[in-house]
């Protein structure tokens, strides 16, 4: 295997030193003419390539993002990071990824990347989770450039990006009224969530418009898992409650419920209409095809990275808050006739 050329390779083949090699490549210092020609001739005659990464960093740029998750597995943060990596790479910056549900990590990784250089800006995913916030709201006072994803309760100091999860919800709710369902249940996502805390209001807002109200009785919390869906729609049959349609906050608890359904006799659509959130992958080959609201995450994820970038190129931007319209597409789990139709919404 042939021996990689080094900067002092290049220093030698054009006869300076290696610092003056050093200040041609990274753009820094007073070079005459003449030795910056010799070190770009050699540098061609070498097919020399500077190593990105430390070129950036001597440079006091690492072009590099950092992306913060509770999981990278869950299809919404896979297809956010795919997304921001996407558009990071187009616009020449590297997106760094970590994974950690522990409270204590977030600080810690969040203090050591920013602290340390390694990464100009922070991309976080569901930022309300838990305690959380506190870290990012941290990094936003000391004027890291910080951007959120699925949440901007600090609206007019940090960017952010998020679904159309009230108007979503809106949507689902007011399908599930046209097709003449009075008793809907609804199963949210963690109450401390901002997005469940929009979700619920688009249910409300549907149910107040059609004379309907918000019976505590048929709204249960779950934790965005199939088995806390499960368990809901367990307690809600075992208890005399009268329903005829489900909106779960996420397919996965959608998934879950219409199992347990069917574990108690209930047919799904004939005797319970359901509609889910987020249109993961597998929503359209399950059985029956799940009626629920997509999400484009990548898109999210793809615009989330862009306005980081346009922050750390200019720190005096403005903050953003952007939000990306949903829509409802409705499969058979509802009892539409329209099955595979969709609905594009927004009122």
């Amino acid at each position: 295997m042939p021996r990689k050329t080094t900067i002092k390779d290049v220093a030698a083949r054009a006869g300076v030193s290696y610092q003056t090699v050093s200040r041609v490549i990274n753009e820094k210092g007073e070079v005459s003419p003449e030795a910056r020609a010799h070190v770009e001739k050699a540098i061609a005659e070498l097919d020399y390539q500077p190593n990105a990464i430390a070129r950036s960093m001597i440079r006091g740029r690492t072009h590099t993002l950092g992306f913060i998750a509770p999981n990278l597995v869950d299809y919404t943060f896979a297809c956010l990071a795919e997304g921001a990596t996407s558009e990071a790479r187009q616009r020449g910056y590297f997106l760094m990824s970590i994974a950690t549900q522990k409270e204590e990590e977030v600080g810690v990784w969040c203090d050591e990347i920013i602290g340390s250089g390694r990464a100009e800006g922070i991309i976080a995913a569901n930022p309300y989770a838990e305690e959380r916030h506190k870290y990012f709201e941290r990094l936003a006072e000391r004027g890291a450039p910080v951007v959120f994803f699925g949440a901007n309760w600090y609206m007019g100091k940090v960017s952010s990006v998020q679904g159309g999860n009230e108007e979503g919800a809106y949507l689902a709710a007011h399908h599930l009224i046209s097709l003449g369902h009075t008793r809907i249940t609804m199963l949210a996502g963690p109450l401390n969530e901002d997005s469940t805390q929009r979700r619920s209001r688009g249910f409300a807002r549907a149910l107040e418009e059609a004379g309907l109200e918000v019976s505590p009785e048929l709204v249960a919390s779950g934790d965005w898992s199939a088995s806390s869906g499960y368990d809901a729609m367990q307690h809600w049959l075992h208890t005399d409650r009268l329903f005829t349609a489900l909106f779960a906050q996420n397919d996965r608890m959608a998934v879950g419920a219409i199992r347990a359904a069917r574990q108690h006799g209930r047919r799904v659509p004939e005797d319970l209409a359901v509609v889910g959130f987020d249109d993961i992958p597998l929503a359209t080959y399950f059985d029956p095809p799940l009626t629920t609201v997509y999400q484009d995450f990548f898109l999210q994820g793809r615009e989330g990275a862009r306005i980081l970038i346009e922050t750390i190129e200019n720190p005096s931007r403005a903050p953003e808050n952007i939000i990306i319209p949903s829509q409802l597409v409705v499969r058979e789990s509802c009892g539409a006739k329209q099955a595979a139709s969709r609905e594009v919404g927004s009122r």
